[in-house]
């Protein structure tokens, strides 16, 4: 696994718009448990809450390094 690589107001707002979403996503399971969306909606938010804790996005780093190789593909 990479560094941090996103910030603390951006690692806060990770957390809180995903714990929002997973009570939203667990209480529509509530009426309808074989709906799939909603238990997307749940793994999907708790992927977000993961990576607001531990400060890690693998799709930040995805994008950093390839904006990296074509400023360096640029210098050449």
């Amino acid at each position: 696994m990479g560094k941090q690589n996103i910030g603390t107001i951006n690692a806060l707002t990770r957390i809180t718009v995903g714990l929002f979403l997973m009570v939203f996503g667990a209480v529509k399971l509530v009426k309808r448990p074989w709906n799939q969306s909603y238990w997307m909606i749940v793994l999907m938010s708790a992927m977000k809450v993961a990576e607001g804790i531990v400060r890690y996005c693998p799709v930040t780093d995805v994008v950093q390094q390839r904006m990296q190789d074509s400023s360096n593909k640029e210098q050449e």
